[in-house]
């Protein structure tokens, strides 16, 4: 582009070299430059021009000595470590891809206000790999609530009753089951979340009700209670997403 440009001025130069040159009083020649020159400047456009980098978020790092300045930090963890826990008993329990007779001796039973396993009420022997056999002939009057919780378990039983006692096929694993299984997964596994968040939000609210505390103390705190949940909401997170490959494969 410069030398076209250059091969076009060119010759307005040269006439302008030559209609402006004089002879001084000794004859001697007088050239004069041109002064209207225009210096043009081509900007490139940058790609990433006027955009701003996004910031990385900054780790909260925990310091259980700031925290028990104002919270039990032990209590949090305690309440968090239960959650956690809890999500596991339930998910051994009652996400088997197979029917297990530890399973059904676990199934919580509500009777009369209060919840058993049914193990407390009931006889439960596994007859064959195919039938578990489960005698209630102590408890009869608890049988309406053992076939509910039975059918709430998400596993895929169909007892049949015969007089006190139940007769409960073992079902073949299909890929029904295996979803429906999964989906059991993702309840527990939010009413886990939950129960973190509750724990978060109860330590943030005591937190708040401090008196005598700076600003700047009771702002950190928050954060690092926050922080402190998260870590156990995303090992509860780690402990589902297991079950759920475990369970359907992907």
């Amino acid at each position: 582009m410069g030398t076209r440009l250059l091969q076009r001025f060119l010759p307005i130069i040269n006439n302008t070299f030559r209609s402006r040159s004089n002879l001084n009083r000794h004859g001697e020649r007088i050239i004069y430059a041109p002064t209207n020159f225009i210096a043009v400047r081509n900007y490139a456009k940058g790609k990433d021009k006027g955009k701003e980098k996004k910031g990385k978020s900054t780790k909260i790092e925990i310091n259980p000595a700031m925290m028990s300045e104002v919270v039990a930090v032990d209590k949090i963890q305690e309440r968090c470590k239960a959650a956690i826990e809890k999500l596991k008993d339930d998910f051994a329990k009652n996400l088997s891809l197979r029917s297990t007779t530890g399973s059904i001796e676990s199934l919580p039973v509500k009777f009369e206000g209060k919840e058993y396993e049914l193990q407390e009420l009931a006889q439960i022997v596994r007859k064959n790999p195919k039938s578990i056999v489960i005698n209630f002939s102590s408890f009869p009057q608890v049988i309406p609530d053992a076939l509910k919780a039975i059918s709430k378990s998400g596993l895929n039983l169909n007892p049949q009753q015969d007089g006190t006692t139940l007769f409960v096929p073992v079902p073949k694993v299909t890929k029904e089951h295996r979803e429906a299984l999964a989906k059991n997964a993702k309840a527990l596994y939010i009413k886990c979340r939950d129960s973190l968040k509750d724990v978060q939000n109860d330590f943030i609210k005591k937190v708040k009700k401090q008196t005598g505390i700076s600003e700047d103390l009771a702002f950190n705190v928050t954060k690092q209670i926050t922080a402190m949940c998260d870590d156990y909401q995303n090992e509860a997170k780690s402990i589902y997403e297991t079950k759920h490959v475990e369970l359907v494969g992907k």
